[in-house]
């Protein structure tokens, strides 16, 4: 195993004259103590996902800091250093998070789970497209009203407007609107159903 070339500056900091020295010599200790970083790792945290993580983590920190390794001590026990307070680092995060079963059952009668209040209940994504072609087709057919009545039916149907507001908004009476709307709905009722086989 070769030793890295290091160097002391006039700060005092060890500088590493040879970054790709330091850096294979890096590479030959992960490829012998892997196992043993996630092991020292998994002693800490108890479960391997997260003990792979905290490996990950240390690692790069160590790539990242390579010029800060001094040469004081051999490098295996600097990355195992480095993976012990990433390890110890993961646990303290760990310690403030609560993990609750999807599977608990919650409330006084303990009926529902978690998960079921978790569902999508949604529309597929079939529905979605369907609802999607049918909503494009309607506007399309939109467009073949009178300005009128495709306003009207704009503002009530599409916008959701009452029939007071949609009124207000044309200048015209509640009658005259709800009139429009029932028109611009019977006509692309009639136009829908032609194009139907």
């Amino acid at each position: 195993m070769q030793e890295a070339d290091v160097s002391i500056q006039e700060d005092g900091q060890l500088r590493v004259a040879d970054y790709d020295a330091a850096a294979r010599e890096m590479q030959e200790v992960l490829s012998r103590r892997l196992p043993a970083f996630h092991r020292v790792a998994y002693r800490v945290l108890g479960n391997t996902e997260d003990a792979e993580d905290a490996v990950q983590d240390a690692l790069l920190a160590a790539y990242v800091n390579l010029k800060k390794f001094r040469g004081e001590s051999q490098m295996s026990t600097w990355l195992t250093t480095i993976v012990s307070n990433s390890a110890l680092m993961h646990l303290r995060k760990r310690s403030r998070l609560q993990h609750i079963s999807l599977d608990q059952t919650l409330g006084e009668e303990q009926e529902s789970t978690l998960s079921r209040y978790l569902a999508y209940h949604g529309p597929s994504p079939e529905e979605e497209y369907r609802n999607s072609e049918v909503e494009r087709y309607l506007k399309h057919l939109t467009t073949k009203l009178s300005p009128l009545l495709r306003k009207t039916f704009w503002l009530r149907a599409i916008e959701e407007l009452s029939i007071r507001e949609t009124s207000l908004v044309l200048g015209i009476s509640c009658e005259a609107a709800k009139a429009h709307v029932f028109r611009a709905r019977a006509k692309l009722k009639r136009m829908m159903n032609q194009r139907r086989p």
